[in-house]
Order: C-alpha cells, then sequence, then structure tokens
C-alpha cells in the first residue's frame, strides 16, 4: 500500500465513527402569506404597472376577444403572430384567418420582427415581480416574446402565483421529464433600457408594449 493509501485509509478510519450532524431546515427565503385571489391580482397589476407593463382584465373568453381585437385595430396591427396552443387558438377564433400567422419552424428573425404583434399564453404568473413565466419549446416561441413590437400574453387569474416558490410545484414536474426541450421565459414589463445618458428608452432589446390579458 502506498504512502497516499495509507494517508486516505487512516482518514476514513477515524472519520467512520463520527456521527453526521443533522441539517437544519431550509430556510424559507420567501415565506408565503396565503394572500387572496383580490390580493394577488392587486399586487400583479401594480408591479407590472410599475414597470410599464399594461393588465387588461376580462370577464370572459369572449370579452376577451373582443378586447384583443380593439387593441389591435387601435395600433393598426393588421397580423399577430402567434404561438399554436388552446387559449391562443380559443383567444383568436374570432379573427379572420389572415391577420393570424401561426408559429412555423420556418420563422427567421426578421420575418418575426416585422410583424406588428405577437401573442404567447403564460404558464405562471408572479404576483411579487408582475412577471409571466412563459414556457417556449423552440427558438421561434422564444423569438416570438421579444421581436415583434407589443407582445401580448394571455393568462387566467387561476394562473397567479404569490411568487416564484409558489409556483414551483406545477412547475418541476415539467423541467423534470428527462425528453423536454426548450426553457421558462420570465417576461417582466416591457424592454427597457437607460444605457444613454441615464434616459429611460422602452423598446430596444425587445417589445415595447407588453400587455396582459387576465381572464377572471
Amino acid at each position: 500500500m502506498s504512502s497516499r493509501e495509507n494517508i486516505l485509509q487512516r482518514i476514513r478510519n477515524e472519520t467512520s465513527t463520527i456521527d453526521s450532524p443533522e441539517r437544519p431546515p431550509a430556510p424559507e427565503v420567501w415565506p408565503s402569506t396565503a394572500p387572496s385571489t383580490d390580493e394577488l391580482i392587486e399586487r400583479f397589476t401594480s408591479e407590472l404597472e410599475t414597470v410599464q407593463g399594461e393588465v387588461v382584465r376580462c370577464t370572459s373568453l369572449d370579452d376577451a376577444q373582443a378586447k384583443l381585437g380593439t387593441l389591435l385595430d387601435e395600433n393598426d396591427c393588421g397580423t399577430i403572430a402567434s404561438i399554436d396552443r388552446p387559449a391562443c387558438r380559443e383567444l383568436l377564433a374570432s379573427l379572420p384567418e389572415d391577420r393570424v400567422e401561426w408559429e412555423n419552424a420556418d420563422w427567421v428573425p426578421k420575418q418575426l420582427a416585422s410583424i406588428p404583434a405577437g401573442l404567447v399564453d403564460a404558464d405562471n404568473l408572479l404576483a411579487d415581480t408582475g412577471s409571466c413565466m412563459v414556457s417556449c419549446e423552440n427558438a421561434q416561441q422564444r423569438l416570438l416574446c421579444y421581436l415583434p413590437p407589443i407582445c401580448f400574453v394571455v393568462a387566467r387569474v387561476d394562473q397567479l402565483a404569490e411568487h416564484l416558490p409558489a409556483a414551483w410545484p406545477s412547475i418541476s414536474p415539467r423541467v423534470a421529464e428527462s425528453d423536454r426541450r426548450g426553457e421558462f421565459v420570465i417576461i417582466t414589463g416591457p424592454s427597457r433600457t437607460a444605457d444613454i445618458e441615464k434616459i429611460l428608452i422602452l423598446g430596444v432589446h425587445g417589445p415595447k408594449r407588453l400587455i396582459v390579458l387576465l381572464i377572471d
């Protein structure tokens, strides 16, 4: 046995009789305060509006369809690009087919940037920061969050969580899937920077407007 092996064996012998101390409980960094739904809505709206985001309350899917149509017309958005998911299909069902561009693998950044508005659906809403969590399975879905000048997010009130730890139980099983691809994008307001003379500019690195259609 070499000198190195002798030393290692002595260490193993000495430490084998030492009882492992019990680990202290993990600290609760973000404790839950069990807020009501109204409190979650109020907090989410306040936090998002603080960073120039917008929340449009909708009483139903029909109401959301009508309000989205009005917003598109008011902003001269002839077309809207969308993630192809059930919530988005339902929301855009009342629009003419020629006004909707559904996601496809042939999308390139230049093409997406030329479309005036994009639509994604939220997996979770984080009230403490006014953030939308969007699952993006491919590059096209991810770019859709950034390139169109107006980003619409459709979400339901029951997707609100107090903070990220509160949303984690619904997220962790999905990220543990062995065949899962992509990532979660966390969107908090429109793109903003103050790099130039400390003047706040919106829309430099992403959408100039973020509008969350929150359906009760």
